[in-house]
């Protein structure tokens, strides 16, 4: 087995002599490990080499155990980053995990998941609960051909467009209108990708998560962390700490105060100062993003309504400050979705969603527990505070016809509000202005193994 004192590192140096070295871990340099040789490298002049000989003769354990956890130097555990995989929890799950503004990782889509056998996490566990969840499944899976069949009218092919393509981006359609019916209880998978610090100090705030099953999962994950990195994983709970916590997450977590259709709040914008980035604002071109030096100048708060499904798109805008909204169908179900469908499915869909928002009523559960029921299509209150630099990002990436028709549009009157707000200081928005075009590069939009 070879050693890390053998393992290559590449590197180079500078005309001046500087080195710039990338490590290399080979399966041997684990998190706490990297972690440990940035640490030394904030107290020692020796070198990156030199760095590596202690390691080899050391071990990351005792540094990790006596320095980072010891003496709460936070700010090493930045330093080493690990991947933990997530399986078979709900969409609920995925959204408390992400709901983090360092979270970085991957969601199966909606668009990509056979739902006939998913499992739908049933906190209930009535025959009641699986009633509506597979009532809701049923209604998805026998109606999905009618709607692909439809928007085929809408949208023939083109002669000079591939067949291959074309059918994708119907399928794409077809499933971004029905996943409007599909409950947030179905499950799905993700990859949470971050430090040793920012997972530990998400953890100890999803231990006190509203959700049964959050709590499960954030506990899990930490007792696997600390199967792996016992330095890191070992720190000690403060009982104070742990009821503010439980303070925040249980009685402050959840966002759902309805909004007006669209508003947007009183800007903390500073107009003055906004006027000497003038130049970088009216030069700047299409797909090139703003100066970080712009966010001084101050916030937008935007709040609407919007459908869940779309929320879960827009929350991964995590340079953006979001609510967590409360779903609920009390805001009541997206229009687009019915308006989406052939006239024969409409009619069903009308009365399933009447017979199943009275079935949803009836359940003895907390409103948190309760969404699990509820499908994505129902609106959601969304609160949306950030700076130019965030949102100028948000509104040119959400009004591309890659996007979801009901996100798309409220992107828009996002975009045409900072024009009314900023246009005067020289601000340029690139943006599509038509939201409901249809275009077959969305059946581009795929990740496929190359053949060989």
């Amino acid at each position: 087995m070879k050693s890390i004192r053998d393992i290559q590192h590449p590197h180079k140096h500078t005309k001046n002599g500087a080195l710039v070295l990338l490590l290399n871990t080979e399966g041997h340099i684990t998190p706490e490990a990297e972690a440990m040789l940035q640490a030394l490298h904030s107290r020692s002049t020796g070198g990156i080499f030199s760095h590596l000989d202690i390691l080899a003769e050391k071990g990351a354990e005792k540094f990790m155990g006596t320095f980072y956890v010891g003496y709460g130097h936070k700010s090493i555990g930045d330093c080493g980053t690990v991947t933990l995989f997530i399986e078979g929890v709900s969409l609920l799950v995925a959204k408390a995990i992400q709901q983090w503004p360092l979270y970085s990782g991957q969601e199966s889509s909606t668009r990509y998941i056979d739902f006939t056998n998913q499992a739908i996490v049933n906190p209930a566990n009535t025959k009641e609960g699986t009633k509506i969840q597979e009532e809701w499944r049923s209604f998805y899976l026998s109606n999905m051909e009618a709607v692909r069949a439809s928007l085929q009218k809408r949208f023939p092919r083109k002669e000079s467009e591939d067949e291959k393509v074309y059918k994708k981006a119907i399928a794409a359609r077809a499933f971004d209108i029905m996943r409007g019916f599909l409950p947030a209880g179905v499950t799905t998978n993700l990859a949470w990708h971050m430090n040793l610090r920012q997972l530990a100090d998400e953890i100890a705030l999803l231990r006190h998560h509203p959700l049964t099953e959050v709590r499960e999962v954030a506990e899990t994950a930490e007792t696997v962390l600390a199967l792996a990195f016992p330095s890191s994983f070992s720190h000690k709970r403060y009982e104070k700490t742990g009821e503010y916590n439980e303070l925040v997450m249980q009685q402050h977590y959840y966002h759902s105060k309805s909004p007006a259709d669209f508003a947007a709040q009183k800007d903390t914008v500073n107009y003055e100062m906004l006027e000497t980035f003038r130049p970088l604002l009216e030069k700047r071109p299409l797909k090139t993003e703003l100066p970080q030096r712009i966010k001084q100048c101050g916030t937008v708060r935007y709040e609407f309504l919007l459908d869940f499904g779309s929320w879960r798109d827009l929350q991964r805008h995590r340079a953006v400050l979001q609510e967590m909204p409360l779903l609920t169908t009390e805001h009541g179900f997206h229009p687009w979705y019915l308006a989406e469908l052939p006239e024969e499915v409409v009619k069903k869909a009308t009365a399933l969603l009447q017979k199943q928002e009275a079935r949803i009523a009836a359940l003895t559960l907390s409103l948190e527990e309760t969404q699990n029921y509820i499908p994505l299509g129902y609106q959601v209150p969304a609160v949306v505070t950030g700076d130019l630099h965030a949102l100028t990002y948000l509104v040119e990436l959400r009004t591309t016809p890659f996007v979801h028709p009901t996100l798309r549009e409220r992107a828009l009157q996002i975009a045409e509000d900072m024009r009314e707000r900023f246009g005067k200081a020289g601000l340029i928005l690139h943006t599509d202005p038509d939201p409901h075009r249809f275009d077959i590069r969305r059946g581009e939009q795929d990740i496929v193994q190359k053949s060989s």
